[in-house]
Protein backbone atom coordinates (compact mmCIF):
# COMPACT_ATOMS: atom_id res chain seq x y z
CA UNK A 1 0.00 0.00 0.00
CA UNK A 2 1.30 3.46 -0.89
CA UNK A 3 1.93 5.83 2.02
CA UNK A 4 -0.65 8.38 0.76
CA UNK A 5 -3.33 5.66 0.44
CA UNK A 6 -2.45 4.43 3.90
CA UNK A 7 -2.94 7.89 5.36
CA UNK A 8 -6.33 8.19 3.67
CA UNK A 9 -7.50 4.74 4.67
CA UNK A 10 -6.48 4.98 8.30
CA UNK A 11 -9.53 6.10 10.21
CA UNK A 12 -10.36 6.09 13.86
CA UNK A 13 -11.63 2.55 14.15
CA UNK A 14 -8.59 1.70 16.23
CA UNK A 15 -9.92 4.06 18.90
CA UNK A 16 -12.44 1.38 19.78
CA UNK A 17 -9.72 -1.10 20.70
CA UNK A 18 -10.11 -2.57 24.16
CA UNK A 19 -7.51 -1.27 26.59
CA UNK A 20 -7.04 -2.07 30.27
CA UNK A 21 -8.10 0.53 32.80
CA UNK A 22 -5.37 3.12 33.08
CA UNK A 23 -5.17 2.73 36.84
CA UNK A 24 -3.85 -0.82 36.37
CA UNK A 25 -0.94 0.16 34.17
CA UNK A 26 1.62 0.42 36.94
CA UNK A 27 1.34 -3.16 38.15
CA UNK A 28 5.07 -3.60 37.70
CA UNK A 29 7.83 -1.21 38.73
CA UNK A 30 7.31 1.80 40.97
CA UNK A 31 3.83 2.01 42.51
CA UNK A 32 1.76 5.08 41.65
CA UNK A 33 1.90 6.41 45.21
CA UNK A 34 5.71 6.23 45.47
CA UNK A 35 7.49 9.58 45.19
CA UNK A 36 11.06 9.65 43.86
CA UNK A 37 13.44 12.56 44.34
CA UNK A 38 15.94 13.58 41.66
CA UNK A 39 18.70 16.17 41.48
CA UNK A 40 19.09 17.26 37.84
CA UNK A 41 22.19 19.40 37.25
CA UNK A 42 22.92 21.33 34.06
CA UNK A 43 26.31 22.97 33.55
CA UNK A 44 26.63 25.12 30.44
CA UNK A 45 29.69 26.95 29.08
CA UNK A 46 30.16 29.15 26.02
CA UNK A 47 33.51 28.14 24.53
CA UNK A 48 33.95 31.17 22.26
CA UNK A 49 32.52 34.18 24.11
CA UNK A 50 32.31 37.56 22.42
CA UNK A 51 31.40 40.71 24.32
CA UNK A 52 28.54 40.31 26.76
CA UNK A 53 27.48 36.65 26.87
CA UNK A 54 24.11 35.35 28.03
CA UNK A 55 23.08 31.83 28.96
CA UNK A 56 19.55 30.57 29.64
CA UNK A 57 18.68 27.22 31.22
CA UNK A 58 15.10 25.99 31.76
CA UNK A 59 14.18 25.45 35.39
CA UNK A 60 11.97 22.62 36.62
CA UNK A 61 8.21 23.25 36.51
CA UNK A 62 7.44 26.15 38.84
CA UNK A 63 3.95 24.90 39.79
CA UNK A 64 2.97 21.64 41.49
CA UNK A 65 1.11 18.92 39.60
CA UNK A 66 -0.14 15.43 40.49
CA UNK A 67 3.07 14.02 38.96
CA UNK A 68 5.77 16.50 40.03
CA UNK A 69 6.66 18.85 42.85
CA UNK A 70 9.66 21.11 42.40
CA UNK A 71 11.64 21.46 45.63
CA UNK A 72 14.37 23.82 44.43
CA UNK A 73 15.95 25.50 41.42
CA UNK A 74 19.45 26.48 42.57
CA UNK A 75 22.01 28.17 40.32
CA UNK A 76 25.54 29.57 40.19
CA UNK A 77 27.18 31.93 37.68
CA UNK A 78 30.67 32.90 38.87
CA UNK A 79 31.74 36.28 37.53
CA UNK A 80 28.27 36.94 36.16
CA UNK A 81 24.76 37.76 37.36
CA UNK A 82 21.91 35.26 37.27
CA UNK A 83 18.26 35.19 38.29
CA UNK A 84 15.17 33.02 38.04
CA UNK A 85 12.40 34.51 35.91
CA UNK A 86 8.97 32.88 36.13
CA UNK A 87 5.94 32.92 33.82
CA UNK A 88 2.98 31.46 35.69
CA UNK A 89 0.68 30.86 32.70
CA UNK A 90 3.03 28.20 31.33
CA UNK A 91 4.58 27.22 34.68
CA UNK A 92 7.89 28.25 33.14
CA UNK A 93 11.04 29.21 34.97
CA UNK A 94 14.18 30.41 33.17
CA UNK A 95 17.55 30.84 34.83
CA UNK A 96 18.96 33.83 32.94
CA UNK A 97 22.64 34.68 33.37
CA UNK A 98 24.74 37.51 31.95
CA UNK A 99 28.54 37.59 31.83
CA UNK A 100 30.71 40.59 30.96
CA UNK A 101 33.54 40.40 28.43
CA UNK A 102 36.64 38.71 29.83
CA UNK A 103 34.75 36.32 32.09
CA UNK A 104 34.54 32.60 31.33
CA UNK A 105 30.76 32.19 31.01
CA UNK A 106 29.63 29.10 32.94
CA UNK A 107 26.12 28.66 34.37
CA UNK A 108 25.23 25.73 36.60
CA UNK A 109 21.64 24.94 37.57
CA UNK A 110 20.47 22.16 39.91
CA UNK A 111 16.76 21.36 40.01
CA UNK A 112 15.53 19.09 42.79
CA UNK A 113 12.17 17.52 42.07
CA UNK A 114 10.03 14.75 43.45
CA UNK A 115 7.93 12.76 40.97
CA UNK A 116 5.49 9.88 40.97
CA UNK A 117 3.88 7.77 38.27
CA UNK A 118 0.71 9.39 36.99
CA UNK A 119 -2.43 7.64 35.76
CA UNK A 120 -6.01 8.75 35.14
CA UNK A 121 -8.80 6.15 35.19
CA UNK A 122 -10.77 6.83 32.03
CA UNK A 123 -13.36 4.10 32.55
CA UNK A 124 -15.75 6.59 34.19
CA UNK A 125 -15.70 10.32 34.93
CA UNK A 126 -14.52 11.13 38.42
CA UNK A 127 -14.37 14.17 40.62
CA UNK A 128 -11.45 15.98 39.04
CA UNK A 129 -10.96 19.48 40.46
CA UNK A 130 -12.25 22.29 38.27
CA UNK A 131 -9.66 24.31 36.43
CA UNK A 132 -9.58 28.08 35.97
CA UNK A 133 -11.49 28.86 32.72
CA UNK A 134 -8.80 31.41 31.80
CA UNK A 135 -6.14 28.71 32.13
CA UNK A 136 -8.08 26.32 29.93
CA UNK A 137 -8.58 29.05 27.34
CA UNK A 138 -4.82 29.65 27.34
CA UNK A 139 -4.30 26.05 26.29
CA UNK A 140 -6.76 26.34 23.42
CA UNK A 141 -4.89 29.14 21.66
CA UNK A 142 -3.00 28.78 18.38
CA UNK A 143 0.74 29.39 18.43
CA UNK A 144 3.25 30.11 15.68
CA UNK A 145 4.01 26.43 15.06
CA UNK A 146 0.73 24.98 16.34
CA UNK A 147 -2.15 26.62 14.44
CA UNK A 148 -5.70 25.39 14.98
CA UNK A 149 -7.29 26.42 11.68
CA UNK A 150 -7.01 25.27 8.07
CA UNK A 151 -5.66 21.79 7.51
CA UNK A 152 -5.24 21.26 11.27
CA UNK A 153 -8.94 21.89 11.91
CA UNK A 154 -9.98 19.84 8.88
CA UNK A 155 -7.83 16.90 9.98
CA UNK A 156 -9.10 17.03 13.56
CA UNK A 157 -12.71 17.07 12.37
CA UNK A 158 -12.12 14.09 10.08
CA UNK A 159 -10.39 12.08 12.82
CA UNK A 160 -13.11 12.65 15.42
CA UNK A 161 -16.24 12.57 13.26
CA UNK A 162 -17.23 9.04 14.30
CA UNK A 163 -16.51 9.55 18.00
CA UNK A 164 -19.25 10.46 20.45
CA UNK A 165 -17.70 11.20 23.83
CA UNK A 166 -14.79 13.48 24.71
CA UNK A 167 -12.70 10.49 25.75
CA UNK A 168 -13.38 8.77 22.43
CA UNK A 169 -12.40 11.91 20.50
CA UNK A 170 -9.19 12.44 22.47
CA UNK A 171 -8.28 8.78 22.06
CA UNK A 172 -9.09 8.85 18.34
CA UNK A 173 -6.53 11.62 17.82
CA UNK A 174 -3.96 9.60 19.79
CA UNK A 175 -4.61 6.45 17.77
CA UNK A 176 -4.45 8.36 14.47
CA UNK A 177 -1.04 9.76 15.37
CA UNK A 178 0.30 6.35 16.42
CA UNK A 179 -0.99 4.82 13.17
CA UNK A 180 0.13 7.54 10.77
CA UNK A 181 3.37 9.06 12.07
CA UNK A 182 6.86 7.67 12.44
CA UNK A 183 9.97 8.50 14.42
CA UNK A 184 12.72 9.85 12.17
CA UNK A 185 16.17 9.21 13.67
CA UNK A 186 17.70 11.87 11.38
CA UNK A 187 15.65 14.68 12.96
CA UNK A 188 17.93 17.08 14.90
CA UNK A 189 17.31 17.29 18.62
CA UNK A 190 13.66 16.68 19.42
CA UNK A 191 12.34 18.30 16.23
CA UNK A 192 10.62 21.62 15.50
CA UNK A 193 6.91 21.00 16.05
CA UNK A 194 5.75 22.73 12.84
CA UNK A 195 2.49 20.85 12.51
CA UNK A 196 0.98 22.73 9.56
CA UNK A 197 4.06 21.87 7.50
CA UNK A 198 3.79 18.23 8.58
CA UNK A 199 0.16 17.93 7.52
CA UNK A 200 0.46 19.93 4.28
CA UNK A 201 3.50 17.99 3.07
CA UNK A 202 2.21 14.68 4.47
CA UNK A 203 5.67 14.27 6.00
CA UNK A 204 4.55 12.93 9.36
CA UNK A 205 8.00 11.93 10.59
CA UNK A 206 9.97 13.52 13.38
CA UNK A 207 10.62 13.20 17.08
CA UNK A 208 8.75 13.98 20.27
CA UNK A 209 8.44 17.76 19.78
CA UNK A 210 6.90 17.06 16.36
CA UNK A 211 4.59 14.13 17.09
CA UNK A 212 3.29 15.32 20.44
CA UNK A 213 2.86 18.87 19.13
CA UNK A 214 0.69 17.33 16.43
CA UNK A 215 -1.45 15.78 19.16
CA UNK A 216 -1.73 19.12 20.98
CA UNK A 217 -2.68 21.01 17.82
CA UNK A 218 -5.28 18.48 16.69
CA UNK A 219 -6.77 18.31 20.20
CA UNK A 220 -7.02 22.11 20.40
CA UNK A 221 -8.59 22.22 16.96
CA UNK A 222 -11.15 19.65 18.18
CA UNK A 223 -12.03 21.94 21.10
CA UNK A 224 -9.97 20.38 23.89
CA UNK A 225 -7.46 22.33 25.96
CA UNK A 226 -4.12 20.61 25.43
CA UNK A 227 -0.48 21.35 26.12
CA UNK A 228 3.00 20.14 25.40
CA UNK A 229 5.00 19.38 28.52
CA UNK A 230 8.71 19.86 27.85
CA UNK A 231 11.19 17.98 30.02
CA UNK A 232 14.00 15.46 30.31
CA UNK A 233 14.28 11.77 31.16
CA UNK A 234 15.91 11.24 34.56
CA UNK A 235 16.19 7.47 35.07
CA UNK A 236 15.81 4.15 33.30
CA UNK A 237 12.32 2.79 32.74
CA UNK A 238 11.19 0.28 35.35
CA UNK A 239 8.61 -1.15 32.97
CA UNK A 240 11.01 -3.00 30.72
CA UNK A 241 11.55 -0.36 28.00
CA UNK A 242 15.22 0.26 27.30
CA UNK A 243 14.31 2.99 24.80
CA UNK A 244 12.29 5.03 27.30
CA UNK A 245 15.03 5.95 29.74
CA UNK A 246 18.72 6.93 29.83
CA UNK A 247 21.36 4.28 30.36
CA UNK A 248 23.42 6.33 32.84
CA UNK A 249 23.29 9.39 35.09
CA UNK A 250 24.47 11.53 32.15
CA UNK A 251 21.23 12.67 30.50
CA UNK A 252 22.56 15.46 28.28
CA UNK A 253 20.66 14.14 25.24
CA UNK A 254 17.61 12.79 27.10
CA UNK A 255 15.24 15.72 26.49
CA UNK A 256 11.67 14.55 25.91
CA UNK A 257 8.39 16.35 25.24
CA UNK A 258 5.10 14.85 26.45
CA UNK A 259 1.50 16.07 26.13
CA UNK A 260 -1.66 16.50 28.17
CA UNK A 261 -5.29 16.97 27.16
CA UNK A 262 -8.01 18.34 29.43
CA UNK A 263 -11.21 16.28 29.55
CA UNK A 264 -14.18 17.42 31.62
CA UNK A 265 -14.73 15.08 34.57
CA UNK A 266 -11.23 13.66 34.31
CA UNK A 267 -8.95 16.69 34.46
CA UNK A 268 -5.58 16.81 32.73
CA UNK A 269 -4.95 13.46 31.04
CA UNK A 270 -1.37 12.42 30.15
CA UNK A 271 -0.66 11.14 26.63
CA UNK A 272 2.49 10.33 24.69
CA UNK A 273 2.03 8.94 21.17
CA UNK A 274 5.63 9.92 20.34
CA UNK A 275 6.98 7.38 22.81
CA UNK A 276 4.90 4.63 21.23
CA UNK A 277 6.70 5.41 17.99
CA UNK A 278 10.02 5.46 19.85
CA UNK A 279 9.31 1.94 21.11
CA UNK A 280 8.51 0.87 17.54
CA UNK A 281 11.80 2.19 16.16
CA UNK A 282 14.28 1.75 18.99
CA UNK A 283 13.18 -0.99 21.36
CA UNK A 284 15.57 -3.92 20.71
CA UNK A 285 15.83 -5.46 18.21
CA UNK A 286 14.32 -2.37 16.53
CA UNK A 287 11.66 -1.68 13.89
CA UNK A 288 8.95 -3.55 15.76
CA UNK A 289 5.53 -3.80 14.07
CA UNK A 290 2.49 -2.11 15.62
CA UNK A 291 1.04 -5.52 16.52
CA UNK A 292 4.15 -6.44 18.50
CA UNK A 293 3.24 -7.23 22.12
CA UNK A 294 5.63 -4.69 23.62
CA UNK A 295 4.34 -1.97 21.29
CA UNK A 296 0.72 -2.79 22.12
CA UNK A 297 1.47 -2.54 25.84
CA UNK A 298 3.16 0.84 25.38
CA UNK A 299 0.24 2.02 23.24
CA UNK A 300 -2.21 1.05 25.97
CA UNK A 301 -0.18 2.70 28.72
CA UNK A 302 0.56 5.98 27.03
CA UNK A 303 -3.01 7.17 26.62
CA UNK A 304 -3.86 8.09 30.20
CA UNK A 305 -0.61 7.46 32.05
CA UNK A 306 3.06 8.38 32.34
CA UNK A 307 5.95 6.65 34.04
CA UNK A 308 7.66 9.47 35.92
CA UNK A 309 11.31 8.65 35.25
CA UNK A 310 11.19 12.14 33.75
CA UNK A 311 11.24 15.78 34.92
CA UNK A 312 8.98 18.50 33.48
CA UNK A 313 10.31 21.96 32.59
CA UNK A 314 7.32 23.94 31.28
CA UNK A 315 4.28 24.15 28.98
CA UNK A 316 5.54 27.13 26.98
CA UNK A 317 5.48 28.04 23.30
CA UNK A 318 6.79 31.13 21.45
CA UNK A 319 9.35 31.75 24.20
CA UNK A 320 11.13 35.09 24.34
CA UNK A 321 14.44 34.71 26.20
CA UNK A 322 14.83 37.54 28.77
CA UNK A 323 17.38 40.07 27.58
CA UNK A 324 17.87 38.36 24.22
CA UNK A 325 18.24 40.23 20.95
CA UNK A 326 17.26 37.16 18.96
CA UNK A 327 14.00 35.66 17.79
CA UNK A 328 11.56 33.77 19.97
CA UNK A 329 11.89 30.01 20.38
CA UNK A 330 9.17 27.54 19.49
CA UNK A 331 9.77 25.96 22.90
CA UNK A 332 12.39 25.87 25.66
CA UNK A 333 13.80 22.43 26.44
CA UNK A 334 17.53 22.92 25.78
CA UNK A 335 20.05 25.36 27.29
CA UNK A 336 20.46 28.46 25.13
CA UNK A 337 23.24 31.04 24.76
CA UNK A 338 24.00 34.29 22.95
CA UNK A 339 27.12 36.38 22.44
CA UNK A 340 27.77 39.69 20.69
CA UNK A 341 27.88 37.61 17.50
CA UNK A 342 24.32 36.35 17.97
CA UNK A 343 22.42 33.25 19.11
CA UNK A 344 24.40 30.01 19.35
CA UNK A 345 23.18 26.67 18.06
CA UNK A 346 22.16 24.75 21.18
CA UNK A 347 23.03 21.49 19.41
CA UNK A 348 26.56 22.61 18.44
CA UNK A 349 29.07 21.33 21.04
CA UNK A 350 32.01 23.08 19.34
CA UNK A 351 30.70 26.48 20.45
CA UNK A 352 28.28 25.74 23.26
CA UNK A 353 29.13 22.93 25.67
CA UNK A 354 26.82 21.61 28.33
CA UNK A 355 26.30 18.48 30.39
CA UNK A 356 23.19 17.37 32.25
CA UNK A 357 23.26 14.75 35.00
CA UNK A 358 20.45 13.16 36.97
CA UNK A 359 20.86 11.50 40.37
CA UNK A 360 18.09 9.86 42.33
CA UNK A 361 18.39 10.78 46.00
CA UNK A 362 15.32 9.31 47.70
CA UNK A 363 12.12 7.31 47.27
CA UNK A 364 9.16 7.61 49.63
CA UNK A 365 5.57 6.36 49.70
CA UNK A 366 2.45 8.39 50.36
Amino acid sequence: MKRRDFLRSTGVASAAMAFPKTGLLFAQGTAPEAWRTFDVTTSAQVLKPSGTTRIWIPAALVSSTPFQKTLANDFKAEGGAAKLIETSADSMGIIAAEFPAGVVPVLTVTSRVTTRNFAVDLSAPGTAPKEDPAELKHFLRPTKLIPTDGIVKTTATEITKSSKTDVEKARAIYEWIVDNTFRNPKTRGCGLGDIRFMLETKDLGGKCADLNALYVGLARAAGFPARDVYGIRTAKSEMGYKSLGPSSEIVTKAQHCRAEVYLSGYGWVPVDPADVRKVVLEEPPGNRPLDDDMVKKARARLFGSWEMNWMAYNFAHDVMLPGSTGASLGFLMYPQAETAEGRLDCLDPDNFKYQITSRETASTSG
